[in-house]
């Protein structure tokens, strides 16, 4: 069997066991009594509800990975890749619009083929345990918009990474790379005021106590705050969050006003910190810098690959078309993007304690982060007990209990240093 083939089939297959394992190691968890932080907010009935969503997840997360592992193999020994592209070739079109139709065609099979797992994701499993708000009409609009989005701005972007291979030769690499940076550092500006609104409403925080303590909060550790927004999630789901997002003048910190519902003003005000703690700590620079570096290697590999037809043979294609070539490419090294994403979890985790102890230690009130992050566990049906094993594959936040015992050992220091 062509060795390609076989590296390729070996390392699906174990990252499908080791997903496998850590989903089955998670499940065991459940059933664990109320860890002794939530005893007094989190009565059984409610927390037995939480560890069923986890569950429920789980064996839906475990489904829709066998199911996409299955099409993947079933269109790839069945020939797909070769008889798709002699199909788009049959239109007659030079190379460069043949193989933006040929991974065109890739995506909308993958978006019709994963379409149904959305619909049931969002509206039979979020609704049974009472967080969908999506309706039918903001589903079908999102579609539409993130298509659309896609055209615009991954459309042109595609065209010119497959230019760039099929006349830079052996420094097309770097180009690509250099296209992509660019690209990266524009929406980076560009997304809070243009791309964001185009999914949700983002209204400056009304003035009163909670703009008024936000505004005392910023000046006191001189954070030029260009503004504090209110985003609309309650608009696809009950659930809570905030996050920091731009660079410059275009740099802003939202709230979902679901969690401005539910929470109180100084815990607000600790939520804010937070999210400005991963500006003055530079994390937001840091996970920029990391993804330009891994995006650098990304393209440096695939114009290793592109010129092995050995790849091509593992998927039956007679040619070797640069496009063809890129879709290999991401076969290829899928099982290695999840080393990847190990470190990034990690890098991930770290940067949420160092805006937690931030948090804590510019307001001086640790508990109200501990009070935010409590109740933002309860309304979510966060899984409060996870295993070690899980959360190094997947989570790019420490659990819960993580983060509070940490934050509550950040209080201690601090009263010790004072006395």
């Amino acid at each position: 069997m062509n060795p390609y083939a076989l590296v390729i089939l070996a390392a699906l297959f174990a990252e499908y066991a080791v997903h496998l394992f850590a989903e089955a190691a998670n499940l065991k968890t459940l059933g664990e009594p109320v860890p002794e932080e939530f005893r007094d907010i989190y009565d059984p009935a409610a927390y037995r509800r939480s560890q069923e969503y986890t569950r429920t997840k789980t064996y839906f997360g475990i489904l829709s990975s066998t199911l996409s592992l299955a099409a993947l193999l079933l269109f790839w020994l069945a020939r797909g890749f070769p008889l798709l592209d002699a199909f788009v070739r049959r239109a007659g079109w030079g190379e460069l619009p043949t193989g933006l139709l040929f991974i065109g065609a890739l995506v909308v099979l993958r978006s019709v083929f994963s379409l149904p797992l959305s619909v049931y994701s969002t509206f039979v499993i979020e609704a049974r345990f009472g967080f969908n708000r999506t309706t039918v009409g903001t589903f079908i609009a999102d579609i539409v918009k993130g298509t659309l989005l896609g055209l615009v701005i991954g459309g042109p972007l595609l065209a010119l990474v497959l230019w760039i291979f099929m006349n830079g030769g052996s420094a097309a690499w770097l180009g690509c790379w250099a296209a992509v940076t660019v690209l990266t550092l524009v929406i980076q500006f560009v997304a809070p005021t243009w791309i964001m609104p185009l999914f949700n409403k983002f209204a400056p925080i009304e003035e009163g106590g909670l703009k008024g303590a936000i505004l005392a909060y910023a000046e006191k550790v001189r954070f030029p705050l260009q503004g504090v927004y209110v985003m609309d999630g309650s608009k696809r789901s009950s659930k809570s969050n905030a996050f920091f997002t731009g660079f410059g003048k275009y740099k802003r910190i939202a709230l979902f006003d679901t969690l401005i519902k539910k929470h109180s003003v100084p815990e607000l005000v600790a939520v804010v910190a937070h999210e400005i703690g991963h500006y003055k700590k530079r994390h937001i620079l840091k996970g920029m810098a990391v993804s330009i570096l891994h995006s650098g290697l990304m393209f440096y590999l695939l114009s290793v690959v592109l010129t092995r037809q050995g790849l091509f043979d593992a998927f039956f294609m007679d040619a070797s078309p640069v496009y063809a070539g890129l879709v290999f490419f991401g076969v290829l090294f899928t099982p290695a993007e999840f080393f990847v994403s190990l470190g990034m979890h990690l890098l991930s985790r770290k940067h949420e304690f160092e805006a937690d102890r931030y948090s804590a230690e510019t307001t001086g009130a640790p508990g109200e982060m501990v009070g935010a992050l409590r109740t933002l566990s309860v309304d979510n049906l966060s899984h409060l007990t996870p295993h070690p094993f899980y959360v190094f594959l997947h989570y790019s936040h420490p659990p819960v209990l993580e983060r509070i015992r940490a934050l509550r050992q950040t209080g201690a220091t601090s009263s010790t240093t004072k006395d």
